[in-house]
């Protein structure tokens, strides 16, 4: 099981852990929203808490709960600008459904 990131994605959040006082990674977590089932949602934590799973990638740390991991297992997460939009990126390849505004998938 795996979790990783382009280097683009890398850079980004090393830029943000940066000004992050004291943050040490970078969370995926997984919850219940959107039409489609469930949503990504990120933030930055100062320590890797119990039940959580570390990963490496790039450089940066990646952690997830250990519950969500079959949801997301493989996932890469990606930074990307198209035009005047830019943001993160989620390629999961357990992803059955994803919802119309791109805001939720299904499994």
């Amino acid at each position: 099981m795996a979790l990783t990131l382009t280097e683009a994605a890398a850079d980004r959040v090393k830029a943000f852990l940066a000004q992050d006082d004291g943050g040490v990674a970078v969370k995926l977590e997984i919850s219940t929203a959107g039409c489609s089932g469930y949503r990504y949602n990120l933030s930055f934590v100062k320590a890797i808490a119990e039940g959580d799973v570390a990963f490496e990638s790039e450089g940066v740390k990646l952690v997830v709960d250990a519950k969500m991991l079959p949801l997301i297992d493989g996932t890469q997460l990606d930074y990307r600008r198209d035009g005047l939009n830019e943001g993160f990126a989620f390629d999961n390849p357990n992803a059955k459904n994803l919802c119309g505004c791109g805001e939720s998938f299904q499994v």
